[in-house]
């Protein structure tokens, strides 16, 4: 299962009750913070999942609104001892910018790991069954959108390893192995061999700052949960929300529908719009299943049975 925090909906500015863009999943006792925006930290203190655990922090892009909470966060992180390294994706010339931030946060106790990803291409990073995909966005900066995926292999078939004489203490390993063959009595047992088809899995997209893109249909497409960003509610802001390379509820709301998402997760507000709920219509008059977030919101997405 994949459980999901809304950690910060604000854009451009904090308001009370409001903190700057970010969002947290938790998968197997790991989690990966996506967006550090300004208050990050307090709300996570808030939403009461720990620091620790967070290995893998990743960035759309490197406006102040989606970075600058990051020196703070790192200072929790060294005062709590942390000594595990830690990776940071983003788009090129991420360690140049983290250099210039950390300045006020030198002398970790923590290394820190950086996957940058090459501007206008789609790049994936894999550990195990864990999958991460980017697809290039349309701001005023470099920026991407994530997928986070966690696959499920196919049901074990004790008939299917029966049938071709695999030894009974090999069904539990070959069951739990990724790829990695298995060599007993001069034989080589591989995990298709006693599992079925791959089951769906679970699918979380996060896409923040952009116009609406041709391929952002297909790259969130059957995703469980998608979380879009929503600049203006009011569609008499359009123009003004396509001027700042953004987009509105209603966008968002069409490319949920294009895309057969589950459930869409609108964010990123602008501080002129304190109370997006008021304009949810715009989002459900298109797409049924549009919820207007709030910080720290949660939501636990489970395998189907």
């Amino acid at each position: 299962m994949i459980d999901v925090a809304l950690v910060g909906t604000g854009g451009m500015m904090p308001l009370p009750g409001r903190f700057l863009s970010s969002m947290l999943c938790r998968v197997d006792g790991r989690m990966m913070l996506f967006d550090c925006g300004e208050g990050t930290q307090v709300s996570l203190r808030m939403l009461g999942w720990g620091f620790k655990q967070i290995d893998m922090i990743a960035f759309t892009h490197f406006h102040g609104d989606h970075i600058s909470g990051l020196p703070g966060l790192l200072l929790t992180m060294a005062n709590a001892e942390r000594t595990e390294p830690l990776k940071l994706l983003g788009p090129v010339g991420l360690s140049k910018i983290v250099g210039s931030l950390c300045v006020i946060a030198q002398d970790l106790p923590f290394a820190l790991e950086f996957h940058e990803w090459e501007n206008h291409t789609p790049h994936m990073y894999n550990e195990g069954m864990l999958q991460i995909k980017t697809l290039p966005l349309r701001h005023r900066a470099p920026c991407f959108a994530y997928t986070v995926e966690l696959l499920r292999r196919g049901k074990f078939d004790p008939e299917r390893a029966k049938a071709q004489n695999i030894p009974i203490q090999l069904w539990g390993p070959l069951q739990r192995q990724n790829d990695a063959d298995i060599v007993c009595d001069g034989r080589r047992f591989t995990n298709d061999m006693v599992l079925g088809p791959p089951r769906r899995g679970l699918k979380l997209a996060y896409c923040t700052d952009t116009r609406p893109v041709s391929g952002l249909p297909d790259f969130v497409r059957d995703a469980d949960l998608f979380i879009c960003e929503g600049l203006y509610g009011n569609p008499e802001k359009h123009a003004k929300a396509a001027a700042h390379m953004h987009m509105t509820f209603r966008e968002a709301a069409e490319i949920a529908k294009k895309a057969d998402v589950r459930e869409l997760w609108l964010t990123h507000y602008s501080p002129a719009m304190p109370d997006p709920w008021n304009y949810l219509s715009h989002a459900t008059d298109v797409f049924a299943k549009s919820v207007a977030g709030k910080d720290r919101m949660t939501k636990t997405l489970k395998f189907e049975e």
